[in-house]
């Protein structure tokens, strides 16, 4: 009888046996419960069998292992896909290397009944082998088995599968009862035996084991039970068929796998007997490769040839084609979006014709949110038809594009009066101009004496350009606390510094990590009293501008480097900046400025260390309210805004230590040291002698930080080395 299902084949052939030789001989009677119990068991097995179908309808495909002749397993690319998936998200494991053993029940022309079993690799399926007696002398009796078969259907024999029959000498042969030309396959063949041995006594579920066992140790592709009735007793006799010799490798399809990767799964295995074990482990590794970097790809299927080629087929699902899918923000339904879906997909680093990547996907999902016009974006892969390829549909909730905004913040300039830094901001939005994620930003900032009133443009990649470059265009207008360089007025009166600056900015990414910006800027600035009037010279008589004019005017070439760690608050971080001012028209300023940055971040248990270090230096005609101010809280603690110095020069470094408190709240202690590097004196009008600053000083100190949507908040109190104390209150990470 012939059972079909998928790919899975049962086939058992009818039995012929003569009646009257049942009464020849008592032993026959054995022969004649071995028929019955062969009768149940083939009953038993399709009981199972159907029932392994209804399991595998639930199940993926594995692939499928033959000898000589490959039998292919007809996987659909849909089925494919679907088990890459569930095995990229971790809730099963499809693809596996199992043993299917199909009976095959035939009379050899000597009257020997065979139970053959063979290993493939698909799903393991219930089964039987059977324990055939027979005697030399009845090699030519035969009678109507197929007859005998339907008269004993529907009767138990469980009884007469338990009885024993003992075995006097157990052997493992050739396939034609010939001993293995290799003696380490029948040592193999033998170990594996449990039941078996000589002189035991069995039963035809302990053989059955047996076979199975042998099987199970994946030197052999076959292995048939035959029992021979000899003068010294009943003769068990294991006839195998050894896998072939290991002697090459083809692998298809594998586009992304590193061909030095195949060898080292697969280089134990060469010029050994073929190991359904070890293979099962090459293709664990193999998927495994795949599935660690995120990959849709798997072993589809694996078969040998003649000469002990063995052949291994992989499907990597490739994407099809990539679309934007906008979807309502309250109803989840999809809608009609603002932003143009191109702008969206330049973004994705995922392309057509790739092997499809979760993990390059998510980092799409990242950029396309670090776009800051998306609430939520998704990527759903789907099968693309029959193709094995992968269609990709990123869902997409737009965020609310513009609007107004109001709030306060406190600057860190202003050190005295009953509002000390107090300042509140009024500002107006739009994240994505013409659906192009272009931004526009317009904001006012108002305090007791600072203001800034600014306009900027930015568009975050140039349309057309390869290279992600973004461009920003910036008008503003400050009015600034001038006591980080002139402070101190003996009569209290003070002087803000006003600026009226436009430039341009172009920024890219030139290497991982790594960012570069080069911009051209104006820049008009002069020194104002209390009353808003220019002023050109301080209560000390030192100029305030370097033309003596009431503004100085320059215009300024820009480049700066930054390099970012993982982009953690404490991680690594180094930028350098140099501007020089152009003088294009005669009365504009020209000089030479550089600084450079760096931090460093070490944890070390719950605690975390934190080194900075900051420098610059000035070379050329620059304007007095340039010069680099030294002290305050974002430079040396302990002391107020620009105390310690103002220079052409300066070194600032730092040391903290934070530690947890409680959920968001964290402890710090930190020493600051600065210096101006003597150059104070070279400042125009030296405002830093004139004012009896020290041109260094160091400050240490505790604080908390708590983190909030506005970044770190930081209340700190410092000693300097005058042993003065002071409060500085921050937001954000230290310059």
């Amino acid at each position: 009888m012939h059972v079909h299902h998928d790919d899975v084949h049962f086939s058992s052939s009818s039995i012929r046996i003569h009646s009257p030789s049942f009464k020849e001989h008592p032993l026959l009677t054995n022969l004649q419960s071995c028929s019955k119990t062969l009768v149940s068991q083939l009953s038993n097995t399709r009981h199972s069998l159907n029932r392994v179908f209804e399991l595998i309808k639930n199940r993926h495909s594995p692939p499928r292992f033959t000898q000589t002749r490959p039998v292919r397993r007809s996987n659909s690319h849909t089925q494919i896909l679907s088990s890459v998936t569930q095995l990229m998200i971790g809730k099963s494991s499809p693809i596996s290397l199992s043993l299917i053993q199909s009976t095959q029940l035939n009379w050899s022309n000597s009257g020997v009944e065979d139970i053959e079993t063979t290993r493939g690799l698909s799903s393991p399926l219930l089964c039987c082998a059977s324990l055939s007696l027979t005697r030399p002398n009845e090699s030519n009796q035969s009678v109507e088995g197929k007859d005998m078969i339907q008269q004993q259907k529907g009767h138990s024999v469980s009884r007469n599968a338990e009885e024993r029959v003992l075995i006097s000498e157990v052997l493992v042969r050739t396939k034609d009862g010939e001993e293995l030309e290799r003696k380490d396959l029948e040592i193999e063949a033998l170990a594996a035996l449990k039941a078996c041995r000589a002189n035991s006594a069995l039963t035809i579920r302990e053989v059955q084991e047996d076979v199975h066992r042998i099987i199970e140790s994946g030197y052999f592709c076959s292995c048939t039970p035959v029992a021979v009735d000899t003068r010294d007793g009943i003769r068990l006799m294991f006839q195998v068929e050894p896998n072939q010799e290991f002697r090459g490798l083809v692998c298809e399809n594998a586009n992304v796998l590193p061909s030095k990767f195949i060898q080292e799964a697969f280089r134990d295995g060469f010029g050994k007997v073929i190991n359904i074990k070890r293979l099962e482990e090459a293709i664990t590794s193999i998927n495994g490769w795949y599935m660690e970097r995120g990959l849709f790809g798997i072993v589809s299927d694996i078969d040998t040839l003649s000469g002990g080629i063995v052949r291994l087929q992989v499907a990597e699902a490739e994407v099809n084609n990539i679309s934007i899918r906008f979807l309502d923000r309250k109803t989840g339904e999809p809608t009609k979006g603002k932003t143009s879906p191109e702008t969206i997909l330049r973004q994705l680093t995922t392309k057509k014709g790739q092997v499809y990547s979760m993990l390059q996907g998510k980092r799409d999902v990242d950029t396309v949110l670090a776009m800051g016009i998306m609430e939520d974006v998704s990527i759903i892969p789907q099968p693309a038809g029959d193709s094995g390829k992968v269609d990709l549909i990123m869902n997409c909730v737009e965020r609310p594009s513009g609007g107004f905004s109001a709030g306060g913040g406190i600057s860190s300039g202003i050190t005295s009066g009953p509002l000390s830094g107090l300042i509140g901001s009024f500002a107006y939005s739009h994240r994505n101009l013409f659906g192009r994620n272009q931004k526009l930003n317009v904001s006012l900032e108002r305090g007791q004496i600072d203001s800034i009133f600014r306009i900027n443009y930015t568009d975050p990649w140039i349309e057309g350009d390869d290279k992600r470059t973004s461009r920003s265009i910036m008008v503003q207008n400050s009015r600034t606390p001038g006591n980080l360089v002139h402070g101190n007025q003996p009569d209290n009166s003070s002087l803000t510094i006003g600026r009226v600056t436009a430039g341009v900015e172009y920024s890219r990414p030139f290497r991982p990590k790594w960012s570069g910006t080069a911009g051209l800027i104006f820049q008009h600035a002069g020194a104002r009293d209390e009353q808003g009037n220019p002023i050109i010279k301080d209560f000390y008589s030192s100029p305030l501008t370097a033309s003596g004019k009431t503004h100085d005017e320059t215009l300024l070439a820009k480049l700066e480097s930054i390099y970012t760690g993982s982009g953690d608050r404490g991680s690594t971080m180094f930028a350098f900046n140099m501007e020089q001012g152009l003088p294009v028209l005669p009365e504009w300023l020209c000089f030479n400025r550089v600084t450079a940055r760096a931090r460093k971040g070490i944890h070390i248990g719950p605690g975390r260390f934190l080194f900075s270090l900051s420098g610059g230096h000035v070379v050329g005609n620059f304007s007095p309210h340039e010069a680099f101010g030294i002290g305050g809280t974002n430079s040396v603690r302990g002391y107020e805004e620009g105390a310690v110095g103002s220079g052409r020069s300066y070194v600032v470094g730092s040391g903290e230590m934070s530690f947890p408190v409680r959920g968001p709240v964290e402890g710090v202690i930190f020493t600051d040291y600065g210096t101006d590097m003597g150059s104070g004196s070279t400042v125009p009008g030296d405002p830093a002698g004139a004012r009896l600053k020290p041109g260094s000083g160091y400050g240490y100190g505790l604080g908390v930080r708590v983190d909030s949507p506005l970044g770190p908040l930081r209340l700190e109190y410092a000693f300097n080395d005058q042993q003065a104390g002071r409060f500085h209150f921050g937001v954000g990470l230290r310059n």
